[in-house]
């Protein structure tokens, strides 16, 4: 019989500080049980939903705690608080004694995405991609100029299911019976019973703006996450064996805010609202996992949006990289080589550089002879080169930015 769950409870005087941004190892997470704590950041990067002051049942730490990163926001005691105190290891069984505390600590997580997700969209695009149904006729369009038929007939089928009215659904149509000369591979539609589900490379498994009602464990394979817009596509994460996506489409019911393609041969399990319900209280583990990959997302994605504030593009690739490690858990000061899990086309999507900029920039990239492509992939000699370029590239921004303050003014 397993041990009864022992949380502890803290007390903090009014305007104490609790938890402060940037502090590494983060071991617990509180939830507050009676008083106020006010939530800041170093930069206001998006309006959240729940606000910065919380109260009664709410919770914080739990991104840095669960993601085992640097905190990424600073709590202060608004009154005298009285907090509980969980520590990680101590999250599954918290869960599965109290499933509403879970399910709003993961339907919070999912809104928090959704925003963060959205101002990433706007910084890096410059505009918000669609996120409804209207949009999966532009991720067709895209696809067929880039000849990939088979992910173009997937997508035009998608549109004209599910905007029949729409004003280019006859083109849709016409466009289907265009190329379904030249489709290979035909995707198969899974039943809804259906769990188990096997997918090719470069098949689509949904796409942005596509209704959902699933998420998806990845049993075996990986799988990308992207989004098209402007004839482009921009990878955002590439997830492995064990990860879980597409849960923001099941938590919310909205649309996909972001596709997904079969970066190699992969096996899914998929998990409907029905059987999710069952699985906060009968496999606490993977909602733990749940939450931590959540976490893990959050957290990125506040990294990079603080990438964006980079100006030299050669210098967001370098940070770029040091994202992915520090996401690997890779100790950036100690002399080891590295093999990223993409390649310098992929690096270029991820920060997001025009089709001109891209060419310049790679090049100057791999002009640093740290750096080779081994079997399509990136590969670093010594990981200590990227800290080092972020250095230089921030203290050259921080002195144009001096310079820029002190030039008179005409």
């Amino acid at each position: 019989m397993a041990a009864p769950l022992q949380l502890s409870f803290v007390n903090f005087a009014e305007n104490s500080y609790i938890i402060v941004e940037g502090k590494r190892n983060a071991d617990k997470f509180f939830i507050i049980r009676t008083g106020k704590v006010r939530l800041s950041k170093e930069v206001q990067i998006v309006a959240e939903e729940q606000g910065d002051t919380l109260g009664p049942g709410d919770f914080f730490g739990v991104v840095s705690t669960m993601s085992g990163n640097s905190h990424i926001e600073t709590a202060r005691a608004l009154t005298d608080v009285t907090l509980i105190s969980v520590q990680k290891e101590q999250f599954s069984q918290l869960i599965q004694n109290n499933a509403p505390v879970a399910l709003k600590i993961i339907l919070q997580f999912s809104k928090r995405m959704r925003y963060l997700d959205e101002a990433l969209t706007r910084l890096t695009l410059k505009n918000n991609a669609a996120e409804d149904a209207s949009h999966i006729f532009e991720v067709a369009e895209y696809y067929a100029k880039q000849n990939q038929f088979d992910q173009a007939f997937y997508a035009y089928q998608k549109f004209v299911k599910c905007c029949p009215k729409d004003e280019n659904t006859q083109t849709a149509i016409e466009r289907l019976k265009k190329i379904a000369p030249y489709v290979k591979n035909v995707q198969k539609s899974f039943p809804p019973g259906e769990n188990n589900r096997t997918y090719t490379k470069g098949q689509i498994v949904f796409c942005e703006g596509e209704p959902g009602d699933e998420l998806f464990v990845i049993q075996k394979g990986s799988v990308k996450i992207i989004k098209v817009t402007e004839n482009n596509e921009i990878l955002l994460a590439v997830l492995k064996t064990g990860d879980i996506f597409g849960e923001m489409a099941l938590l919310e019911s909205k649309p996909r805010a972001a596709g997904a393609v079969a970066y190699e041969d992969c096996q899914l399990m998929a998990v409907n609202k029905e059987n999710f319900q069952k699985m906060i209280s009968t496999q606490p583990q993977l909602i733990s996992r749940l939450t931590t990959l959540l976490s893990e997302r959050i957290w990125l994605i506040y990294r990079q949006i603080i990438n964006t504030q980079i100006s030299e593009p050669l210098g967001r690739m370098y940070d770029m990289l040091q994202i992915q490690l520090d996401k690997k858990k890779v100790d950036i000061m100690s002399s080891t080589n590295y093999s990223f899990d993409f390649g310098l086309k992929e690096l270029i999507n991820m920060v997001g550089l025009s089709q001109g900029d891209a060419s310049i920039y790679g090049k100057k990239l791999m002009e640093n002879h740290a750096f080779q492509i081994m079997n399509e992939k990136l590969f670093i000699k010594d990981v200590k080169e990227i800290p080092k370029q972020i250095a230089y590239y921030r203290k050259m921004q921080h002195l144009e930015k001096v310079r820029l303050e002190n030039k008179p003014i005409a």
